[in-house]
């Protein structure tokens, strides 16, 4: 192969590697003129060859050129200076009118004298591992089990729609009315929402209106001031001048009475209090997150609670779902849970067994997270292995297996012998109450003798007959 020939191979081979690229690639002779143009340069800006060639790069309207637009003679161009450009994202223009996400790089071509030839420039799409990164950015958020608001946990929607909530409510300073059922978590939203605001390091006073009588909480909540009743040795300062520059929590606030209504009412709308048995009126600077779990706007139409302090108090209000209603969270709940308790006994337990787990997302919760978490904690008191069995965790969520068990049992005929089970008192009273108090049937369901059924029933002092 005479020399030529090599050249002229290794044109058409290196023609053929650049047309096969992926990437986009295009030169610039040496008066700043696009020379060539592969065809992945095509698909990227949607120019053809045709509407490229002999035009600048400035047809590309990069968003990044040494810091600043890019220069409209090829003299001007910072790849002179700099010899080289560095691999950065940036923008290029399609010629559709839209962005498209690359990343750039641009070199400087030289004869045998170290003279600028010519430039060569490369495009890599970035627009597809975007798309790929903003997934596994979703992805991160939704699968992620806590937030970032305290300990409040969950990835249900309508929790994601809770934690919007709270971010809006910590960027203002309005006042805040939480609703929910009791152990929903209401007072670690409204620390969540104090402790992300402006108000932070101000003080957060906790106020539960339902502990005390009227005259008491009178008293704690505006303060008092010497001799105003017996027992009143000095002045006092009440909760809302306490918390003064923060935020006041007043939990459970449809149990005030219609005195209360009315002095919180003022403190609302003036931003004053005065102390009990003194006429000064003094201001504070609060901010007030109100909470219960009754429903206020029936209160309101059964003349309970005041029409104009209802609409005071939910300026901003933020509904807390029951756990029944978001029992995606239940598993993430319950392995928060069993961290905490870990670190507190020195245990290892790693999680509930199948028929466990199987108890509680069909359990009911009416107590909500608090009851979880106290479910938790008694399975920790008698859990002895790494899993927390159906037995470890309260009768009340070990009653509905055992009745659905019984119900089974019950339409099916029993023709093969059972494995015979571990019964307690009370798994006995129900498949007793079950079974219409028949010994025989309930020996059958669990595979003892009958005899063994009567044994159980007068060791622990259960009546042979209901009615006795």
């Amino acid at each position: 192969m005479t020399s030529s020939t090599h050249d002229l191979w290794d044109n058409r081979l290196l023609s053929q590697i650049i047309t096969a690229m992926a990437d986009g690639v295009f030169t610039l002779d040496k008066d700043g003129r696009i020379s060539s143009w592969n065809p992945a340069m095509e698909r990227i800006t949607g120019y053809s060859s045709t509407d490229a060639l002999g035009n600048t790069c400035s047809i590309l309207q990069c968003s990044r050129c040494f810091g600043k637009d890019c220069p409209n003679g090829f003299k001007a161009c910072g790849i002179l200076t700099h010899g080289q450009g560095e691999d950065n994202e940036c923008l290029v223009r399609h010629r559709d009118g839209y962005d498209v996400p690359v990343i750039k790089s641009a070199r400087a071509v030289r004869d045998e004298d170290g003279n600028i030839i010519g430039i060569v420039e490369t495009l890599t799409d970035m627009t597809e591992l975007n798309k790929a990164r903003k997934k596994v950015e979703e992805a991160y958020r939704r699968l992620g089990e806590k937030f970032r608001f305290d300990n409040i946990i969950g990835k249900s929607r309508t929790m994601q729609q809770v934690f919007a909530a709270i971010e809006a409510a910590a960027a203002s300073s309005a006042t805040v009315l939480v609703q929910g059922e009791s152990g929903t978590g209401k007072e670690l939203v409204a620390s969540a929402i104090h402790f992300n605001s402006l108000v932070k390091d101000g003080p957060f006073v906790v106020v539960n209106c339902s502990a005390l009588p009227e005259t008491l909480l009178e008293s704690e909540l505006f303060g008092h001031a010497k001799g105003a009743f017996t027992g009143a040795i000095r002045d006092r300062k009440g909760r809302f001048e306490e918390a003064d520059g923060g935020t006041i929590f007043l939990d459970e606030i449809g149990e005030l009475t219609p005195l209360i209504q009315v002095k919180l009412l003022r403190v609302l709308q003036e931003r004053e209090i005065e102390r009990v048995g003194e006429s000064k009126r003094r201001k504070v600077n609060i901010r007030v997150i109100a909470a219960t779990n009754r429903d206020l706007y029936k209160l309101v139409h059964e003349g309970l609670f005041r029409q104009d302090l209802y609409y005071r108090l939910k300026v901003f209000p933020i509904f807390l779902p029951a756990l029944r209603e978001r029992k995606d969270d239940i598993p993430l709940l319950i392995n928060n849970f069993i961290e905490i308790h870990n670190r507190k006994t020195g245990k290892n337990i790693t999680g509930l067994s199948h028929q466990a787990m199987h108890a509680v997302m069909d359990y009911s919760w009416p107590g909500n997270v608090r009851e979880l978490e106290n479910a938790v904690e008694h399975a920790f008191v008698l859990c002895n292995s790494q899993q927390i069995e159906l037995s470890d965790l309260p009768m009340e969520i070990r009653r509905i297996v055992i009745d659905s068990e019984c119900r089974e049992n019950y339409r099916m005929p029993v023709q093969t012998k059972r494995t015979p089970v571990k019964l307690n008192r009370e798994e006995l009273l129900i498949l007793l109450e079950d079974c219409a108090w028949n010994k025989a049937e309930v020996a059958r369901r669990v595979g003892l003798s009958r005899t063994a059924i009567w044994k159980y029933m007068k060791k622990w002092d259960i009546p042979l007959r209901k009615d006795r």
